[in-house]
């Protein structure tokens, strides 16, 4: 899956977890979580980073009309929670796990202060990170400003095909199993939900998809 982080063929999880430092790993535990197990609230303190193991992730927050807003939902080898080192004193998002047996692996933000000051290695993995996830948020501030629904919605499904496609050898498609909602959906590419269902509609009357709850089949590349 393309949204794991490499450094030079480098699973960056290999790299960040403590328990890889000699100085770190006898001390150090994964975390488990089953589903709807939340990791942090919202003003919670910010005083750690999370490296997923295995499972996913959902990060969001809730507005004052209590509607929940899901920011991103992450898999196996991502990061979140980073924002700990950077100043950020509470946590302005949740965190909640979406799979039973989710293992996550914490890391106190002394510590990976510590490990960025101590080992090239893991700085230059850390800042590479910090970059892509900037420019993720960058490029989805982009769509939401200047796309319409319906190219946002597109753009969104080739991001999801490229982390959770794979082709069907029976129709040469691009087939996506992926863990979202349309609710979920909708919040992330910033519409609602009977907009959702409109333009995913139109696109299978174009010919261009194919869908279920949690299955999308791309009919066109």
């Amino acid at each position: 899956m393309k949204n794991i982080w490499y450094l030079e063929c480098v699973n960056l999880f290999k790299i960040l977890c403590p328990h890889k430092f000699g100085a770190y790993k006898e001390t150090h535990d994964f975390n488990h979580y089953n589903k709807t197990d939340y990791i942090y609230f919202t003003d919670d303190s910010a005083n750690k980073v999370y490296l997923i193991n295995e499972g996913k992730i959902k990060l969001g927050y809730y507005t004052e009309d209590g509607e929940e807003v899901v920011k991103a939902i992450l898999s196996k080898g991502e990061v979140f929670g980073e924002k700990a080192i950077l100043g950020e004193e509470k946590r302005n998002e949740f965190a909640q796990s979406l799979n039973n047996k989710t293992s996550i692996c914490p890391i106190e933000a002394e510590t990976l202060q510590e490990l960025i000051l101590d080992n090239k290695k893991f700085a230059l993995g850390f800042y590479k990170l910090m970059n892509f996830r900037i420019k993720k948020l960058e490029r989805r501030l982009q769509l939401l400003l200047f796309k319409d629904a319906k190219t946002r919605l597109q753009e969104f499904l080739q991001e999801l095909c490229d982390d959770y496609g794979y082709d069907c050898p029976e129709t040469g498609h691009k087939v996506i199993i992926h863990p979202y909602t349309q609710k979920d959906i909708s919040s992330l590419i910033g519409t609602s939900r009977p907009t959702l269902n409109i333009i995913m509609n139109e696109l299978k009357e174009e010919g261009l998809l194919n869908f279920d709850r949690k299955k999308i089949e791309l009919l066109q590349a």
